[in-house]
């Protein structure tokens, strides 16, 4: 009687206990699935914000890049010659010819010139029907921000052409009349083209709202929200956005937590619901936002709690397994009866210990392959960053790298007539010969500087040190003498050859004449110091001023990307940058200190080549 009592007692406990677990079970998942979803929408969130600094950053460094071409641009004569003679047959056609080359060589969709009044005199698309010129753009923002302030930037619809772009201008000066505006539009379409390999979408909206980019086509135009009356009488002035196109999406917005918000859609097909991540490009007015489908994370919560469930329903069918053995072997001996519980305890604790820790190793192991998919897409994403971030500086060094060859043209070029003048032919001719030799030069740069994505192909080797000094002083002798710069240079008499390229030497050498002459503009008799060092398997050049010298915070930052002394107008900062990494490209280094005397001294240091390898390249030339 007592055993059967003790049976039926024990089932009676398991059974309870099974009927509690599962509604406990049942009710923790409940009670845990929104906050569950919750923290799985804010991870998803996280992950993307990875996506976003990388959208935000390419647009960002395509707008930096293209917006200082028109100030580059106003600067060529041509275009205030064409702004004052506009019916002129033969300047005209030249003038859209050199656009139309400017506009495949900087890789930008078109470039054109108007006049005061907005009517353009030549474009890049001359040839096209959709041709901008005889058009008039003067209700568009960047001609009048130009104008005005000197510098303009929109972006919109092109009336003309029908493709979305981006704008920017800048007044073409004669003296100092502003006689036209030049204008640069750049298209975006290639970043949607990228966009739509990413299971999210990407919107970017102007300050109306208005998405003006996207992966999703039939939101282009679509606002985000309500337009004041002050913003559709901006749009239809400007003609931003054709005013039949635009629509406002039925969104609702709900606070998922700081920074992310949880963004639902209502469209034909049902409501789309996305988490948020939003980044600001303020210099455009933009807003970009990586909207992260909720999908894939809501599964994976449901999933993780369906896991969770399943191992509450297990532990308790564990435990009520382990109540009817105890109920059983109650009705043995008390000595045996503990011994088997203690052996049973054992067992568990073990089990428990083996299972937490395979547990673990397991969740080790997707860790880090998790993290190293990660590691490998941001790798591709700093390498996709690098590559953009060159591609500005070398846009905007194209205009500083042919300053020094033009020059010397023009000084060959008077120098010439002026022996012409005189009969001295024989000269003249060598002046043409030397004119002759700058344009080969400037063909070879532009060689150089024509793909921004490749290096240089001006191979390193062995090259003449002294000789690639005297062809740079050569070069500087009109800009020399015509300052009154007395040079204190003492050649040496056997050549030393260094590793380098010829051409890229050059220009180094030239800049750092160039510069020191800049430094000593204020002198009536400026003085360059030229000396050449061999120390060991190194040669150095030291090219020193009588100037005022470097101050620390010139040393500190004197090689960084557009960082100058020099009054506006007079450079861009990129001189000594590039010379820099030429340098350093050559294996060698570029340095710069103060004369214990006064005045700044520049130093390139370059590897010296052995014999066997200086034999083999004059074979090779």
């Amino acid at each position: 009687m007592t055993r059967r009592l003790t049976r039926t007692l024990g089932k009676s406990l398991a059974l309870r206990s099974l009927v509690v677990i599962v509604a406990l079970a049942v009710g923790l998942s409940l009670a845990a699935l929104p906050r569950l979803e919750r923290y799985f929408l804010t991870q998803a969130a996280a992950r993307e914000e990875a996506t976003l600094r990388l959208a935000t950053e390419s647009l960002r460094g395509a707008l930096s890049r293209t917006e200082v071409l028109p100030g580059l641009l106003a600067e060529r004569p041509i275009l205030a010659r064409i702004l004052r003679d506009p019916d002129n047959q033969g300047l005209v056609p030249y003038a859209n010819e050199q656009l139309r080359q400017t506009s495949l060589t900087l890789d930008v969709a078109d470039i054109w010139v108007m006049d005061t009044e907005g009517l353009t005199i030549a474009a890049s698309n001359y040839r096209r029907e959709t041709s901008f010129v005889g058009r008039r753009f003067d209700y568009r923002p960047y001609f009048t921000q130009a104008l005005s302030e000197g510098r303009g930037r929109f972006h919109a619809l092109g009336t003309t052409s029908g493709q979305r772009g981006y704008y920017f201008a800048a007044p073409i000066l004669d003296g100092t009349e502003i006689v036209g505006v030049v204008a640069v539009k750049i298209l975006l379409d290639a970043f949607e083209t990228t966009w739509r390999d990413s299971p999210n979408t990407i919107v970017v909206s102007d300050p109306a709202n208005v998405i003006f980019l996207s992966d999703r086509v039939d939101w282009h135009f679509s606002s985000l929200g309500p337009l004041p009356e002050a913003a559709l009488d901006t749009i239809a002035d400007t003609r931003q956005y054709p005013l039949d196109q635009l629509r406002l999406l039925q969104t609702e917005r709900e606070a998922l937590v700081p920074g992310h918000d949880l963004l639902r859609v209502r469209g034909a097909d049902g409501v789309e619901e996305f988490v948020t991540n939003t980044g600001l490009i303020a210099a455009a007015g933009w807003r970009v936002s990586v909207l992260t489908p909720t999908r894939p994370a809501l599964i994976q919560a449901r999933q993780t709690l369906a896991l969770v469930v399943l191992l509450l329903l297990f532990a308790g069918l564990v435990a009520v397994l382990f109540l009817q053995r105890r109920a059983r072997l109650v009705e043995r001996l008390e000595q045996q009866r503990q011994h088997r519980e203690q052996l049973e305890r054992r067992v568990a604790e073990r089990t428990a210990d083996l299972n937490a820790a395979n547990t673990q190793l397991v969740q080790e192991v997707e860790e880090r392959k998790v993290t190293e998919r990660r590691l490998r897409q941001t790798q591709s994403e700093l390498v996709q960053a690098g590559k953009l971030a060159a591609l500005g500086q070398m846009s905007a060094a194209l205009s500083h790298e042919f300053n020094q060859p033009l020059a010397a043209v023009k000084a060959y070029a008077e120098n010439a007539a002026t022996f012409l003048d005189r009969d001295r032919t024989e000269d003249a001719r060598k002046n043409i010969g030397l004119i002759s030799q700058m344009a080969d030069r400037m063909a070879s740069i532009s060689k150089h500087l024509r793909n921004f994505a490749r290096r240089p192909q001006d191979k390193i080797g062995p090259i003449p040190l002294l000789t690639v000094l005297d062809d740079a002083l050569e070069l500087m002798a009109p800009k020399l003498k015509a300052a009154g710069a007395e040079l204190h240079y003492t050649r040496p008499e056997a050549e030393l050859e260094v590793m380098g390229g010829r051409v890229r030497l050059q220009q180094v050498l030239v800049n750092l004449l160039s510069n020191a002459l800049d430094a000593m503009e204020r002198l009536d008799a400026p003085q360059i110091e030229i000396t050449v060092l061999t120390e060991g398997s190194r040669r150095r050049v030291e090219v020193r001023d009588r100037g005022p010298g470097l101050s620390e915070d010139t040393l500190a930052h004197l090689f960084d990307p557009f960082f100058t002394t020099k009054s506006p107008g007079k450079g861009l900062g990129l001189g000594l940058s590039i010379s820099y990494n030429i340098v350093r490209d050559f294996g060698g280094t570029l340095a710069a200190r103060n004369h214990p005397e006064g005045g700044a001294v520049f130093s390139v240091d370059l590897a010296a080549s052995d014999a066997r390898t200086s034999s083999e390249a004059v074979a090779a030339q």
